[in-house]
């Protein structure tokens, strides 16, 4: 098996987000369950979208599909830390792109746990792929480290 790469520190992500844990967040053995992880990368992603304006949240238009994802996971976190959810550019294609996301609890500067949400812009209506406008490619640009 291949050497594992080494957790991600916070001067590898462009752009945060903070976001509270939950009680219920905690598993039986008293950390983070792995749902959890992926749901604070979709919050985190969908936040820093909606912020750029790339995201529209009645779908009238285009709707943005997460089509894969994964997670690497490098130590604990639990309720009450407080997450700040790294992101930066991973991939950008014609009408795809990766995000990916550093999770870092409280002030440590060493990820936790790291991730991607790979994702394709469709049209509302026809559900296949539609090219990236400007201003959303500008916007995925300013995150690339």
């Amino acid at each position: 098996m291949p050497d594992r790469a080494p957790p991600g520190t916070r001067a590898d992500y462009a752009a945060f987000h903070t976001l509270p844990t939950r009680w219920a967040d905690n598993d039986a053995y008293g950390h983070l369950n792995n749902v959890v992880h992926y749901a604070l990368f979709d919050t985190a992603v969908t936040l820093w979208q909606m912020e750029q304006g790339c995201f529209d949240l009645t779908g009238a238009t285009v709707r943005l599909l997460v089509v894969e994802s994964g997670c690497r996971y490098h130590a604990e976190a639990a309720f009450p830390d407080q997450i700040r959810a790294g992101l930066r550019l991973g991939r950008l294609g014609r009408s795809s792109w990766t995000t990916e996301v550093g999770l870092f609890a409280n002030d440590d500067g060493t990820a936790f746990a790291e991730g991607f949400f790979a994702q394709v812009q469709v049209g509302s209506r026809s559900g296949r792929p539609e090219p990236l406008g400007e201003a959303v490619r500008a916007a995925l640009e300013r995150i690339a480290v």
